[in-house]
């Protein structure tokens, strides 16, 4: 799960008047005074008891002045805002409203917390009562519904005492940055992935291969055939007689996760919340680009791979590098990780995909993992990304995911009912088939490659990654 630290810092300010004649009356004021005007009925017959009806409305009036008199000022009021937790797509996010009222009369407050469209599509009114000297907290929840940094604004307060004749308006200054973080696994299905992950590490202990890669494993005498460059001379030394070290296959790897940034990734996708399996359940749906459900798997990749023991690093472009992470461990560099991917954004243009093929072999040199989440560009021409990945697989193992478009799917698999559907049906067909042959010729060189819908990349790529664990193909 998210660690607690990503969640935004609470803030607290002293609130302000909205304007300079922040008052006014309430509805109760002015349902008062359109009662007066039923008494201008007995001044038909008598024209003494119309002024019955300025006495009233003069009487509502001097009310509703002093019991705007009453209410506190702006300035004894303060105002905060608290996150319960990291807000992240798909994952409902709480936040805590506090009121703090220093005047001398209970008010009624109703709060307007203004927060961005990418967290939430409706203005969040909360209502609350504020006794004095005394904090009063309200909680509601949000949804985010786009990656990156927004501006929480101000909180709007409109309040008034129990007699509810005038009303105050005071505005806090909570304006902060947030940053809402990529979509997780639910808990229940990650710890399937680290269960067999855990059980994995524990056969290749088992069955480790002495002599073959560059990890310690122990020391011995030497015999004849051992490479002389493997003798340790200190140990040598201290027997009187030659050592050799013995070595053992890597269980730690460097794994590269590369994603593409480009023009393609920025498609939307109308998908189920995470964990929810049927197409008619309560939950909503979700609309989120390509780029979305890569970083949500680049997450649990991340965590599955850190928690391996492997060494984990990003790499993810448009026609630059926007993020580069190298390999690392620990929740410190998780926390760098998922920092990153927060602020990635899908360009306009296409991505430069040799040039991130040349950066991802001069910062990897070694052989290496590399999980490559792109899109095949339909065009007549061998698309680029294709080079690219054929260049990584002369030292690395690659694994290549294309993202499928599913309303590119229903068209295909469609039966067309005229002509103009059997067009669009021969026309999906052929992009089907052309992104089937690339793949297939790509796999045939040697890459492990999957075309897969959205919806099912995070779990796919997940088994795809034991599965390199457990054969040791690194």
């Amino acid at each position: 799960m998210i660690q607690p630290s990503l969640q935004p810092g609470p803030v607290t300010a002293v609130c302000v008047p909205r304007r300079r004649w922040a008052f006014g009356l309430t509805g109760r004021s002015v349902g008062l005074l359109i009662l007066g005007f039923f008494l201008l009925i007995p001044g038909f017959w008598d024209s003494q008891l119309s002024y019955t009806m300025l006495a009233w409305d003069l009487l509502v009036l001097l009310a509703a002045f002093l019991d705007g008199r009453r209410l506190p000022r702006a300035a004894d009021l303060t105002a905060g805002r608290s996150w319960t937790n990291a807000p992240a797509l798909d994952s409902e996010t709480e936040i805590e409203l506090t009121v703090e009222n220093r005047g001398r009369v209970i008010v009624h407050c109703v709060l307007d917390d203004d927060q961005p469209p990418a967290l939430t599509a409706q203005p969040a009114m909360q209502p609350l009562t504020a006794f004095p000297k005394v904090p009063a907290t309200v909680r509601y929840k949000i949804e985010p519904r786009e990656r990156g940094d927004w501006d929480a604004g101000q909180l709007y307060i409109a309040y008034r005492s129990p007699l509810g004749l005038a009303e105050r308006w005071a505005v806090a200054p909570l304006d902060q940055r947030v940053r809402v973080y990529p979509a997780l696994r639910t808990g229940e299905e990650q710890k399937l992935f680290l269960a067999r992950s855990r059980q994995i590490d524990l056969q290749l202990r088992q069955a480790r291969q002495r002599g073959l890669g560059r990890d310690f494993e122990s020391l011995r005498e030497y015999r004849e055939g051992d490479d002389l460059r493997d003798i340790c001379w200190t140990a040598t030394a201290r027997r009187g007689t030659p050592i050799t070290r013995q070595y053992q296959t890597e269980r730690s790897q460097p794994v590269w996760i590369v994603l593409d940034c480009g023009r393609l990734m920025r498609s939307k996708i109308c998908a189920l919340p995470l964990g929810n399996v049927s197409p008619v359940a309560a939950f909503p749906a979700h609309t989120h680009s390509k780029l979305d459900f890569a970083c949500t798997t680049a997450v649990s990749l991340a965590q599955l791979a850190l928690y391996s023991g492997d060494r984990v690093g990003l790499l993810a472009y448009g026609q630059g590098t926007q993020q580069r992470l190298l390999p690392g461990r620990g929740a410190s560099h998780l926390r760098q990780m998922i920092e990153s991917l927060a602020q990635l954004r899908a360009e306009g243009g296409e991505a430069d995909h040799l040039r991130a093929t040349a950066v991802l072999n001069r910062l990897q040199p070694r052989r290496s993992l590399i999980l490559w989440i792109t899109d095949l560009a339909e065009t007549a021409m061998r698309p680029e990304v294709i080079d690219g990945a054929v260049q990584l697989l002369r030292r690395h193992v690659l694994l290549f995911v294309a993202m499928a478009q599913p309303e590119v799917e229903k068209i295909a698999e469609a039966r067309p009912k005229n002509v103009e559907q059997m067009f669009r049906a021969a026309a999906a067909q052929e992009m089907a088939g052309r992104r089937e042959l690339l793949l297939a010729r790509l796999h045939e060189q040697g890459a492990l490659t999957l075309d897969l819908n959205p919806e099912a990349l995070t779990s796919t790529v997940l088994n795809q990654y034991l599965t390199v664990k457990e054969r040791a193909m690194v």
